[in-house]
């Protein structure tokens, strides 16, 4: 019974990143707040509204794409406020993205390590449902690093206390997420090794000799 029990056990486990990735794009692409930090466009709270934001001033991509990216957290949001859908036409209005070129560009470029993290975050919710690396875990260890910096280290200064960081509890499930959707291969790691290791000689037993 026991032989039996474990390769369920293991294959239960094994799905652990997947499960852990998809959690992870859920938060991300659904723009679940985890923290809030001044941005282009004000005050951001996902990593999404985060790269949008610079997406639209550098004009990267196209703007349905950027669009396209919001769209769902937008649905969600305007479900749970007033239970209505919102406007394609008026989805840059909502994230006060409309005016977002004539910003100035000072304000990311004092949170780089939160606007690369955000790159991160969102690119690897979006690869990791189709293969689980290490983007979900760099990225969201970049905006960590970002906000300590700036909320423990004081730099950039900050002088108003509504544009003070903030770290919501969803981070944390965040961050959980973001190391278990790494996959690991145990075996491929237990077999390099054990190759690496030299093999051990049989010691020449002296005795025989002496009889001899």
């Amino acid at each position: 019974m026991a032989n039996a029990s474990a390769p369920a056990a293991k294959g239960k486990w094994s799905n652990l990143p997947k499960y852990a990735s998809f959690t992870y794009f859920v938060l991300i692409i659904f723009q679940v707040p985890l923290f809030r930090i001044q941005c282009r466009s004000g005050m951001c709270t996902t990593p999404i509204h985060v790269t949008a934001s610079q997406l639209i001033s550098s004009e990267i991509f196209p703007l349905p794409v950027v669009k396209t990216l919001l769209y769902p957290g937008a649905i969600v949001n305007g479900l749970a406020t007033n239970m209505s859908f919102p406007s394609w036409n008026n989805l840059l209005s909502i994230y006060n993205l409309t005016n977002i070129k004539e910003a100035s560009p000072e304000v990311d470029l004092q949170r780089l390590e939160v606007l690369a993290g955000s790159y991160f975050c969102v690119a690897g919710s979006l690869v990791g449902l189709l293969k689980q690396g290490r983007m979900n875990m760099f990225g969201t260890l970049l905006v960590i690093w970002g906000l300590l910096k700036e909320g423990i280290l004081g730099k950039p200064a900050n002088t108003d206390p509504q544009k003070a960081v903030f770290v919501y509890p969803t981070m944390m499930i965040a961050v959980l997420c973001a190391f278990l959707s790494v996959k690991y291969n145990l075996k491929k790691i237990a077999q390099k090794n054990t190759a690496t290791q030299p093999a051990a000689k049989p010691l020449k037993s002296s005795s025989k000799a002496k009889l001899k």
